[in-house]
C-alpha cells in the first residue's frame, strides 16, 4: 500500500488529477479497447473533477477512451433528482469533458429488480474488461462506496441499507433533514472494488483521521471495510495532513520517505 500525504485538500485534487491523466495517457492494452475508471461521488473527489475538467480543456487528457462505472446510487432517486448520484456526476464532470456519453454506466435507483440490476452491472464491468483504476473515498466509519462497517470483504454489488451516522452526514446535501435522506443504496461490493487493478482512496478532512488509522495501522476487519485496501497490490491511499493526523509518527515517517525515494 502506498500513503501519499499532501499539505492540503487542493494538493490532494490536484495529485489525484495528475495521476488519472497520467493513467489513461500511458494506457496501451492488446486485449482491452478502453481504459475503464470507477468513480465516485461526494464533497471529496470534488476537487479531482474540476482538476480533470481543466485538464481535458487543456487538451492534456482526453475521455474519448474511457469507460467508467460510478461507485453506487441511491435506491428511489430518479437520474434528475438534483441529489442523485446521476444528476451530480452529469452536473460536476460528465458535462464538462469529451466523454461518449454510452460509456458512462451508473446503478439505476429506479430499478425495480434489485437484484437483476446489480448482477448485470457486475457483468458490464467484466465484459468491459474489468476496471483498471477505481477511485473511492471513505466515510468517517471507514466504509468506502456504500459498503457501512460489517460489510463483507468480499462483496459484490447489492442493495445496502445505510447505518445513521451515514445518513447524518449525507443530510448535508438534502438542507439538513434526515427523513429527505435515502436509507438503502445499491452499491458496488469490497470484492468488487478490490477487483480493480488498482485502488486510489482519497480522504481530506480531520473527521476522516480515525478512519485511515483503522485502515492503515490497524488489522484487516469488516468493522473497517477500508482496511481491506491492506490486501490489495495496487492500493494507494491519498490524503491531507488533517486526515493523516492520528497516524502514529513513525507511519507518517515510513510512508513520506518512501515516497521521496520513488522515481
Amino acid at each position: 500500500m502506498r500513503v501519499i500525504i499532501k499539505e492540503d485538500k487542493q494538493e490532494v485534487a490536484e495529485w489525484a488529477a495528475q495521476y488519472v491523466a497520467y493513467r489513461i495517457n500511458s494506457f496501451k492494452s492488446a486485449v482491452k479497447k478502453h481504459f475503464v475508471l470507477g468513480l465516485p461521488t461526494g464533497s471529496t473527489p470534488l476537487g479531482m473533477y474540476n482538476e480533470l475538467i481543466k485538464l481535458n480543456k487543456n487538451n492534456a487528457v482526453s475521455f474519448s477512451n474511457v469507460v467508467t462505472f460510478n461507485m453506487d446510487e441511491y435506491i428511489g432517486l430518479s437520474a434528475d433528482h438534483p441529489q442523485s448520484y446521476h444528476y451530480f456526476m452529469f452536473e460536476n464532470f460528465f458535462n464538462h469533458i469529451d466523454i461518449n456519453r454510452k460509456n458512462i454506466h451508473i446503478l439505476d435507483g429506479m430499478t425495480t429488480d434489485y437484484v437483476k440490476e446489480c448482477t448485470d452491472y457486475e457483468q458490464a464491468i467484466k465484459d468491459n474488461g474489468g476496471i483498471n483504476l477505481f477511485i473511492g473515498g471513505v466515510g468517517e466509519d471507514g466504509h468506502i462506496a456504500f459498503n457501512e462497517p460489517f460489510s463483507s470483504l468480499t462483496s459484490r454489488t447489492r442493495v445496502k441499507t445505510l447505518t445513521e451516522s451515514t445518513i447524518k452526514a449525507n443530510s448535508r446535501f438534502f438542507a439538513d433533514d434526515l427523513s429527505k435522506v435515502p436509507n438503502q443504496a445499491l452499491t458496488v461490493g469490497v470484492g468488487t472494488i478490490m477487483d480493480a487493478d488498482e485502488v486510489l482512496i482519497l480522504a481530506t478532512g480531520k473527521n476522516k483521521a480515525r478512519a485511515l488509522k483503522y485502515g492503515i495501522e490497524g488489522a484487516i476487519s469488516h468493522v473497517w471495510t477500508i482496511s481491506a485496501l491492506q490486501m490489495h497490490p495496487h492500493g494507494i491511499i491519498l490524503c491531507d495532513k488533517a486526515s493523516a493526523s492520528e497516524l502514529l509518527e513513525d507511519t507518517v515517517n515510513y510512508f513520506n520517505d518512501i515516497e521521496k525515494k520513488r522515481y
